[in-house]
């Protein structure tokens, strides 16, 4: 079994701010999303939230079996922050500047400029395990604060920081591309999102790239490339 980079075992809250450890402190940024999801889903009324929509999305019609990405992306998230803590410090901290950077961005958008999506099928089309496994997420997930789409910008933040991994298997890199993309795609078809979500999701994710690695797009623009 490959050894965890960090020996967690002597974590203590007093020693936070140690070297070793000071990297956990940027998981505080998603206790402060979670409180402003919270609010922004329960203070902001949804007649005040524009309406996203494209013509594209009247044509994309609604396919529960892209829920199995949309899904999956929760695993990808979860796993991919685990894996680099435990054996990629740097990777870590990359990711979660990624994820924090689009985070606030997102959130500040849907406080200045509330949105929503009346894309949801009012009954659906078919009856299966997904089409229960939508309804259970179109209860608890409401369709506003939508665009732009952090489902779309994680995806592409975990692939970047896992395609940046020298030591990470050509098969693996591929992989999670591929999932990004899919993944990224798949919100349109199960009407989590408009295609216009997804398009705003890649400057933002533009925006993130630069913040969270510049260092590294600055060794590779210098031409010496970077090793993790």
């Amino acid at each position: 079994m490959k050894k965890p980079a960090v020996d967690y075992s002597g974590f203590r809250f007093s020693r936070l701010n140690e070297p070793q450890f000071s990297h956990l402190k940027l998981l505080a940024g998603w206790i402060v999303y979670f409180i402003l999801y919270f609010l922004t889903e329960n203070l902001i009324p949804l007649e005040r939230c524009h309406v996203i929509h494209c013509r594209l999305d009247d044509v994309i019609p609604f396919n529960e079996y892209f829920f199995i990405p949309y899904t999956f992306w929760f695993l990808l998230v979860v796993g991919s922050l685990l894996w680099f803590l435990l054996y990629d410090v740097e990777s870590f901290r990359g990711l979660s500047k990624f994820i924090i950077v689009t985070q606030m961005v997102a959130m500040a958008v849907y406080i200045l400029y509330p949105s929503r999506q009346d894309l949801r099928p009012d009954v659906f089309p078919r009856d299966n395990f997904l089409t229960h496994v939508a309804a259970f997420i179109y209860a608890f997930d409401t369709p506003t604060g939508v665009c732009p789409s952090l489902h779309v910008a994680y995806s592409m933040g975990i692939a970047s920081a896992w395609v940046k991994k020298k030591d990470a298997p050509v098969i693996w890199k591929a992989f999670v591309v591929f999932a990004a993309a899919v993944i990224s795609i798949a919100t349109a078809f199960v009407k989590q999102h408009s295609v216009v979500d997804i398009l705003w999701a890649l400057p933002l994710s533009v925006l993130a790239e630069w913040i969270a690695f510049r260092g590294y797009w600055r060794e590779r623009l210098a031409g010496r490339g970077h090793d993790r």
